[in-house]
Order: structure tokens, then sequence, then C-alpha cells
């Protein structure tokens, strides 16, 4: 289920640095280098395989954006959220 802005904008207060865009919810992380910018997309599989649900990553040197919509559902969901909150976790931890 597609949730609405005000949903949208709730669950956005527990990810700071996140934002909503059209469809979408994304963040950029800075890392020291590129290898340590690859590391971090390299555990993003894992949970992202276990929950079906997998982001669109852009890659900048040292940068790495990522996007999060439910595109079968046409929009962000729950699923986009709980994705989120485990890369953020993931980035906590590097």
């Amino acid at each position: 289920m597609i949730l609405n802005e005000t949903e949208v904008r709730q669950q956005l207060e527990h990810l700071p640095n996140w934002i909503s865009s059209v469809q979408t919810i994304n963040t950029t992380y800075k890392f020291k280098d590129f290898i340590q910018a690859m590391e971090f997309v390299n555990k993003l599989i894992e949970p992202s395989e276990k929950a079906g649900h997998h982001p669109d990553i852009f890659i900048s040197y040292n940068k790495v954006t990522i996007h999060l919509t439910t595109h079968d559902a046409g929009g962000i969901t729950q699923k986009d959220f709980d994705l989120a909150h485990e890369i953020v976790r993931i980035f906590d931890r590097m």
C-alpha cells in the first residue's frame, strides 16, 4: 500500500538525511574513498535480497546515492522505510 504524504513525512522524521522526492525516498552518503564506498554498497546486497526489495544505487567515487521506491506499487511503501532503516544501521556500523 502506497503511503500518503503525511505518512511519508512522519516516517522521514526517524531517518536523518533522507528526503522524499516524487515517488522515492533518497539519501547520499560520503566515504573516505571509492573502496570504502564500494564496501558499503556490497553490504547492502544481503539485506536487499532478504527483503526482496532492491534500491537504485548511484556511485560517484566516494559518494553513494540511494533511491528507494516500491516499483510494483508505484510509489513509497513501508518496504522502502524498512530497508532505509537497515541501510542506516549498516552505515552507522562502518
